[in-house]
């Protein structure tokens, strides 16, 4: 198993922009599939953006497609989620999460065995 522990969340106007970072415990992160998903009251959780292993391939949910990239640092252990040009509808829980078998094609939910505690995104119109 792996610790994840999200930080970078907060209150911000629409327009305005936040870095999510997600710090992973462990010596074999650079392994694994890394990923961001959100969730609002009352919705399933949902996907925003994942990261292969390699750093090559990337995956974005088309609502933040051109506005958030997702990023990481090996020697770090870090996974990184920069948003610009956040919107209300981009308000949610916001949770990292890891594939330890380090799937390069995109995850759904379901598919991610290791989460973070989440951190709250709102984004005030």
């Amino acid at each position: 198993q792996v610790q994840l522990v999200e930080s970078g969340g907060g209150l911000v106007q629409a327009g305005g922009s936040l870095t999510l970072s997600c710090a992973a415990s462990g010596r074999t992160f650079s392994s694994y599939t890394m990923g961001w998903l959100r969730q609002t009251p009352g919705k399933e959780r949902e996907f925003v953006a994942q990261i292969s292993r390699s750093f090559a391939v990337r995956y974005y949910a088309d609502s933040v497609k051109g506005r958030f990239t997702i990023s990481r640092d090996s020697s770090k252990n870090t996974v990184y989620l920069q948003m610009n040009s956040l919107k209300p509808e981009d308000t949610a829980v916001y949770y990292c999460a890891a594939d330890l078998s380090g799937r390069a094609y995109r995850l759904g939910p379901e598919d991610f065995g290791s989460w973070g505690q989440g951190t709250q995104v709102t984004v005030s119109s």
